[in-house]
Formats: C-alpha cells, structure tokens, sequence
C-alpha cells in the first residue's frame, strides 16, 4: 500500500547528511590552516634558537591543499544534496520549511570561505 501523507523523513535525513559533510569540510579546513600556520611556527622558532632553517614549503603546501580539499567538499556535498533533494516527490518534502534554503546558502558560503581561505595561505607563504 504506498504512502499518501507526507513523510518529509528522507528529507530530513538528507538535510542530516548535507550536515554532516558540512562539519566534516569544515574541519579539514581547520585542518589544513593549522598544518599551514605549523611551517610558519616551525620557522619561529629556528630564528629565535639559531638553529638550521627549518623548510616550511611542505607544511603551507599541504596546508593549502587540505583548504581547498575542504572547500570542494562543502562544495560537491552541496551540489549533491540539491540534485537530490530536487529527485524527491512534494509529498517528501516537508511544507512550510524553508530551512533548506538557508542550509544551501550558508553551504555556499562556507565554501566561498574556504576558497579564500586557500588564497590567502597561498599567497601568504609563497616566496618572493
């Protein structure tokens, strides 16, 4: 006998998911600017102990990329949960809610976020 109320829970789980991805984007952002700034702290302090220069290339490198991986993440999850959420019948999708729309932007801004996030440590630790 199929369904004909509304049972907006695929909705919901799928708003869950796209959440989920978002923290999880989120932290490798974290992520990535620490390792960043971790080449920068490392070059601190081999200034101030005269000891050998310590490379920092490879941290702010991996840095950056975890950034940008962070941000395409956000990015796909985002895209993802939108094609899906548009596959599903009106009877699944929850009336008189307008929580997906904020999801969706704040995604997006997040992800904007990250991609100058990634510029900047890019351009930060470039060489001259």
């Amino acid at each position: 006998m199929p369904l004909s109320h509304s049972d907006p829970r695929v909705y919901f789980a799928a708003e869950r998911t796209l959440l989920a991805w978002l923290r999880t984007g989120l932290t490798v952002i974290a992520l990535g600017f620490v390792i960043a700034r971790f080449g920068l702290f490392l070059q601190i302090v081999s200034a101030q102990s005269h000891a050998a220069r310590v490379p920092s290339d490879i941290p702010a490198l991996l840095g950056v990329v975890l950034v940008g991986a962070g941000a395409a993440m956000i990015l796909a999850a985002t895209l993802q949960h939108r094609r899906f959420i548009a596959t599903l019948p009106a009877q699944d999708r929850p009336r008189n809610y307008s929580g997906g729309g904020l999801i969706f932007v704040s995604s997006l801004l997040v992800t904007l976020i990250g991609i100058v996030l990634a510029v900047y440590l890019a351009l930060s630790t470039a060489r001259p």
